[in-house]
């Protein structure tokens, strides 16, 4: 893996100050579009940043994995609820591309209450030669108009622009965790810890209520929502996670409600490793169809594991990803790092699996070697074109020189979002607030 690319959304430091502006630099979501020629990422400052790969030339090839700042937009701004006295926060909690239908870009942008539809397109012509108007653009009085002039179009510097098009707003009581668009490309929902909304893309008023796990008491709550997605191939099917580690597959054919699932996942707990952090660590903070529609993967706390959505008592693969952690529960419970949200992405063939880590480290499984690597996304190893070395953790005992110990970890550098080119081995890795690509080796 060599690095191609370093671009930092926004303008903080590297070192995530706690100041309001170093922290509104913190990316807090990663995507690529459908082809993969765009990434976006969003930021605790409520600004979208999309990157655009640079075209192919014949006399520099190697540039072809690059990726340059395309557009930027301020997407989310910061909002009171006067009747609650609740300030709602302006951070991108996710974002998520439209198919591409014509030559403009769609995304589904949300904070924790509004979801935001964006259109991003390019200008590079200009209308000039109006009859009412001068050339600045001020009314001209009518008695000063004496002849008729047909208005051209006068070629300009390019110009991309970026257009809110739909604002989807008022359908959420509690925080949005995340959104999907479904394969039928009208159709998208969005999810809080107790609801998924299903919107019509045209329509910005109203939304369905499919899945709702309020109780009637609220004390008698025992598990929220913690993320949701649509099938890939299969426009009524979709599935949700939740705090209690379980997953359910809901069919929208069978009632316009889906409080009731058709396929429940959960792995029963071993009683021998059972702990007071056992519930904690086993809520799934991210789950994600593989391309084929076929398997379902989810991120715990410690593990990542592939259910086949054939198979509803275990999984199918599970991979540890920090296990040297689980000594370590207890400071980490103090330090509220135990609550990290950690998301897990597939490669383009469903054959690798990649999710985040501490220090800066990401992971990547390869499921037919059942091979991994840990890497590591920083500055100061990450200079254009040179070569990721893996890296390892030692549990005590004796470290060699090319170890890090799990007690020199740096728990303030995460890395939370992650995500993977359609089509090519191209990775983006953000942490806190640099955006990281990474691309296989270009000879």
């Amino acid at each position: 893996v060599t690095v191609r690319d370093r671009a930092t959304a926004g303008t903080g430091s590297t070192k995530g100050s706690c100041s309001q502006q170093g922290r509104a630099d913190i990316i807090s979501t990663v995507e690529f579009n459908s082809s993969g020629e765009l990434l976006a990422t969003g930021d605790k400052g409520g600004r979208v940043v999309v990157f655009q790969r640079e075209q192919e030339s014949k006399s520099q090839p190697q540039r072809r994995g690059e990726y340059n700042v395309y557009s930027t937009f301020q997407s989310h701004e910061p909002e009171f609820d006067y009747l609650k006295s609740l300030e709602i926060e302006e951070k991108i909690n996710k974002i998520r591309w439209l198919p591409q239908q014509n030559a403009a870009y769609f995304l589904l942008s949300t904070n924790d209450k509004t979801v935001k539809l964006w259109k991003i397109s390019e200008r590079d012509k200009r209308p000039e030669g109006y009859n009412l108007k001068d050339d600045d653009g001020r009314i001209r009085s009518p008695s000063t108009i004496t002849s008729l002039r047909v208005p051209v179009l006068q070629p300009m510097d390019l110009m991309v622009e970026a257009t809110a098009r739909r604002v989807f707003s008022n359908a959420h009581t509690y925080h949005i965790n995340s959104i999907s668009v479904n394969s039928d490309l009208q159709t998208f929902i969005s999810t809080d810890d107790l609801r998924v909304n299903l919107w019509n893309l045209e329509i910005t008023d109203r939304s369905f209520n499919i899945v709702d796990i309020k109780p009637a008491n609220m004390e008698d709550l025992t598990e929220v929502i913690t993320s949701a997605e649509f099938h890939p191939q299969q426009c009524h099917t979709f599935a949700y996670s939740s705090s209690k580690g379980s997953i359910r597959l809901c069919d929208m054919r069978q009632a316009a409600l889906c409080d009731k699932h058709c396929k429940y996942f959960e792995e029963p707990e071993d009683p021998s490793t059972r702990s007071f952090f056992s519930e904690i660590i086993s809520s799934i903070s991210d789950v994600k169809f593989s391309h084929n529609g076929r398997y379902l993967m989810t991120r715990d706390y410690l593990t990542v594991k592939v259910w086949d959505l054939q198979m509803e008592n275990k999984p199918l693969e599970t991979y540890q990803v920090h296990d040297y952690l689980r000594g370590k529960l207890c400071s980490l419970y103090e330090n509220d790092c135990i609550f990290d949200k950690f998301e897990c992405v597939w490669n383009g063939s469903d054959s690798v699996i990649m999710t985040g880590s501490y220090n800066n480290f990401f992971r990547m499984f390869d499921r037919n070697t059942k091979r991994d690597v840990t890497l590591e996304a920083s500055r100061e190893n990450s200079k254009p074109r040179a070569i990721l070395k893996p890296r390892k953790v030692c549990v005590g005992g004796k470290r060699r020189k090319d170890e890090i110990s799990v007690d020199s970890l740096d728990f303030s550098k995460k890395i939370l979002h992650t995500a993977w080119h359609p089509h090519e081995n191209i990775i983006a890795v953000a942490a806190t607030n640099n955006l990281y690509i990474f691309q296989d080796k270009v000879n």
